[in-house]
């Protein structure tokens, strides 16, 4: 479970210390990308409570859900037709079903401290 978390906090760490600055052309791939990669660290946190975490199905997820949602994007792009709302509509709703499962999850091990 530390894994997930530690990467996130590096990568806020990180992302505050370098000074880089997205052109606004790119701005929906980041922000694509930044949602499939969420998705992939609540997942990652969910599959660790579980005892189901595997460190190769963590790391590939995280990196081809991110391509894929660029490449999504790029597609969109060149069709001229918004096809990223499928990857912000797929992302999306596994991102909140992941944190909704976390969330029941550490309000029952609270209940069952007391």
């Amino acid at each position: 479970m530390l894994l997930p978390v530690i990467g996130v906090i590096v990568g806020i760490i990180i992302g505050l210390l370098l000074d880089i600055n997205i052109p606004a052309a790119y701005s929906s791939y980041m922000s694509i990308a930044v949602l499939a990669a969420l998705d992939s660290v609540f997942g990652g946190i969910r599959a660790s409570i579980e005892k189901k975490f595997q460190t190769d199905v963590f790391i590939s997820g995280f990196f081809g859900n991110a391509i894929l949602a660029a490449v999504l994007v790029y597609i969109g792009d060149r069709l001229d037709v918004p096809i990223y709302l499928a990857a912000i509509f797929a992302f999306g709703s596994r991102l909140f079903k992941n944190f909704a499962l976390l969330r029941r999850y550490l309000l029952e091990s609270l209940k069952n401290r007391k």
